[in-house]
């Protein structure tokens, strides 16, 4: 549609249907900020006033009435959880995120599948308890951010708003200002965890704290300054991962039931997340300087 109308307001131009510099203003406009977004809204609606003072029986007049709000830039976001984004629908999020689309994709990843009864899914982590998973998920979490990363004109964040609202915040406006694929990966809370759902926030915390849960934002618009686009927002990990994973029902459990199997998937699960912040933190500390990759 917005194609078609930037067709229809040059054959308005050419009919003299419409202004030349309108024309030429809304054509131009930068929309990669609010501010510019806002200021398009005003164009169009300078264009529609003009549009219906004018000639309203021509047919190039009468749809570009209808179409101009496309010209407005407008964010498409697609939103889902982990078991689909992670496992039964991940070959069509792979296959938006490689097409190179303006196309935002929101992950709540609340690490299992929360609405049809929390089953284990690629997402759930090690040692965490869920159905089809009763004694333990054998098997490291997959990472997804990492996986559309190496694409290279993806735009991911990972993000926990209980953890750091900022960074939350600063990756939903980042990733919508990219014109390219974004995907933000959320970290979700839910009542399949075993927790007090009203200390759902304090999760996040501990989730960060761990390392489990590293806030990161890589933006591909850096590498072309010559930066590296792997932004690492939090810390090192200043709790193990054991410390958070024995708040939740979802770790503890199993170890009531089997203390020993439960103790060497912890110790397990504890090597997932070293080896996970070793990777994320040698990534964001490579340089991309010219004279770097000269070398």
């Amino acid at each position: 549609f917005n194609e078609f109308a930037v067709e229809l307001i040059n054959t308005g131009v050419e009919e003299g249907a419409v202004d030349k510099a309108l024309a030429e203003k809304i054509l131009t406009q930068d929309q990669t900020t609010q501010e510019g977004i806002e200021e398009q809204r005003a164009n169009i609606d300078d264009l529609k006033k003009a549009l219906e003072a004018g000639k309203n029986g021509s047919g190039t007049v009468k749809q570009l009435v209808s179409l101009a709000d496309y010209l407005v830039k407008k964010e498409v976001w697609v939103l889902g959880g982990d078991g689909w984004a992670y496992d039964i629908g991940y070959g069509g999020l792979d296959h938006v995120l490689a097409s190179g689309r303006n196309v935002n994709v929101l992950v709540l990843d609340t690490e299992l599948y929360s609405n049809t009864g929390g089953q284990m899914s690629k997402s759930t982590p090690r040692a965490a308890i869920a159905k089809f998973a009763a004694s333990g998920k054998l098997s490291a979490k997959k990472d997804l951010g990492m996986m559309a990363m190496i694409y290279g004109n993806v735009y991911v964040a990972k993000v926990a708003i209980g953890a750091n609202p900022n960074q939350t915040v600063k990756a939903f406006v980042e990733a919508g200002s990219y014109d390219g694929p974004s995907l933000i990966i959320a970290y979700s809370h839910c009542i399949a965890h075993g927790i007090d759902m009203t200390a759902g926030l304090g999760e996040h915390k501990k989730a960060v704290a761990s390392g489990h849960w590293p806030l990161f934002r890589y933006d591909p618009r850096l590498s072309e300054q010559g930066k590296n686009p792997l932004q690492l927002d939090s810390k090192e990990p200043t709790i193990s991962f054991e410390e958070y994973a024995y708040s939740e029902n979802r770790y503890k459990l199993l170890t009531k039931t089997n203390p020993e199997h439960a103790k060497e998937l912890m110790k397990l699960a504890q090597q997932d997340v070293i080896r996970s912040q070793r990777m994320y933190r040698n990534l964001a500390a490579i340089s991309y300087a010219e004279n770097d990759e000269e070398k």
